[in-house]
């Protein structure tokens, strides 16, 4: 994990890199004594909860623009997985060359309904759940968090659909050890992302876009739970300095964070588990 007073990587352009990748191993896919999540670069994390494999968000391979990152994971070397979880339609996040390379060796995939719809038509094993839904994978129990992304509807294209609030969410995933939240692309819904059960470990997305968070969004809500480590993503792995999403930088975080030890600056493979006294006495914490 870097010191979280180190700067970061510079692209030629200036844009914050990830650090250097590191190589997920088939060891990761064992059943450990624990929960462990890995970045996997973009949004992605591959998380192994006690033998329980998820996928949030993966995109291992042909995205179409150019990446700074090294995958640290190759999808026809994924043995197996419990089950994938997608937060929206955005192509970053629901890569089709990348789960339909993972079909074969995927139990289920997990989604607002409109993208299990999109799923099924591709021909992949997919429930679509509403917002507040809850169900179990394993010994996890993943519930349905809103979001508000439908940013298709800013400048829609002929014979577009309408996009709905429900169309995206987030994904609040209960542990043995700990609770994890991935809230996925949104702008910020201050009485929902405010007002949440401290999580353990936040998925951290601090881009300065209209449509997601924005910088001061995620600082906000990195402040509502200032316990929660901030497992930084969306950043440091699209070759776009010019594009918000894609361009956040870490080292803008460190003076306005509270408690700023809990940054998480990953590489992208870079194990981090989950876990810790206040984790002990937060995961047993149930949605109502």
């Amino acid at each position: 994990m870097n010191d979280p007073r180190t700067p970061v990587r510079r692209s030629p352009r200036g844009q914050a890199m990830a650090p250097p990748t590191v190589p997920i191993r088939a060891e990761a896919f064992d059943d450990p004594h624990g929960t462990v999540l890995y970045w996997l670069g973009m949004a992605g994390f591959l998380i192994n909860a006690r033998g329980t494999l998820l996928a949030v968000d993966p995109l291992l391979q042909d995205f179409d623009m150019p990446v700074l990152i090294d995958f640290p994971l190759q999808a026809a070397d994924v043995p197996r997985l419990d089950a994938v979880l997608v937060t929206h339609a955005d192509n970053d996040h629901f890569s089709v060359p990348t789960c339909t390379a993972l079909r074969a060796v995927t139990q289920r995939f997990h989604s607002t309904r409109y993208v299990a719809e999109l799923m099924r038509e591709l021909g992949m094993p997919a429930d679509g759940h509403g917002i507040g839904d809850a169900f179990s994978v394993g010994g996890v129990r993943v519930t349905v968090t809103p979001a508000d992304h439908a940013w298709q509807n800013a400048a829609p294209q002929p014979g577009q659909r309408t996009f709905h609030d429900e169309d995206s969410c987030g994904f609040w995933i209960e542990t043995l050890d700990g609770v994890i939240w991935a809230p996925g692309d949104s702008r910020l819904i201050r009485e929902h992302h405010l007002t949440m059960p401290t999580p353990d470990a936040l998925l951290f997305d601090f881009s300065d876009s209209e449509w997601h968070f924005t910088f001061d969004g995620a600082v906000e809500m990195a402040n509502a739970y200032p316990d929660a480590d901030l497992l930084l993503h969306h950043w440091g792995s699209v070759d776009s300095p010019e594009f918000a999403p894609f361009n956040a930088d870490p080292d803008r975080l460190w003076d306005v964070v509270v408690n700023p030890k809990r940054i998480r600056v990953l590489a992208p493979g870079e194990p981090f588990r989950l876990g810790g006294a206040s984790a002990s006495a937060r995961h047993t914490q149930r949605l109502t």
